[in-house]
């Protein structure tokens, strides 16, 4: 039998990680194939990435497709239930940003690259 002590450690076993929640953002706006997720998420290995989403496919927050066609084509997308970490997602992006704000006001140098809201729907 799993126990926790506070909720946010089931939460945390599943989003845990630098790369999930950001995974899960950029799949927020509809199905991407893994060189898609690469070239959004440059700084993430390959191995890593594909580790992530297996984890991810595991845990039934995200599907993986595969098409039967030449040369192979796989892509992901969120479930239904990981369609449910939405507002979870939005909570930390908004959070994220007012960190930044607040960091750049006692100055340090930061440059956000990208609003994360225009990859959404």
């Amino acid at each position: 039998m799993k126990e926790y002590r506070l909720g946010i450690e089931a939460t945390l076993e599943i989003l845990g990680g630098k790369w999930k929640a950001l995974i899960i953002c950029h799949l927020m706006s509809g199905r991407k194939r893994t060189s898609e997720l690469e070239r959004l998420i440059p700084e993430v290995s390959q191995k890593v990435l594909i580790q992530q989403l297996r984890e991810l496919e595991r845990d039934k927050i995200v599907i993986r497709k595969n098409y039967q066609e030449m040369p192979p084509k796989v892509d992901y997308s969120l479930t239904e239930y990981g369609k449910s970490a939405n507002e979870l997602i939005d909570t930390m992006c908004n959070w994220g940003t007012k960190n930044i704000e607040h960091r750049i006001s006692e100055g340090e140098e930061i440059n956000l690259l990208a609003d994360v809201e225009s990859h959404r729907i």
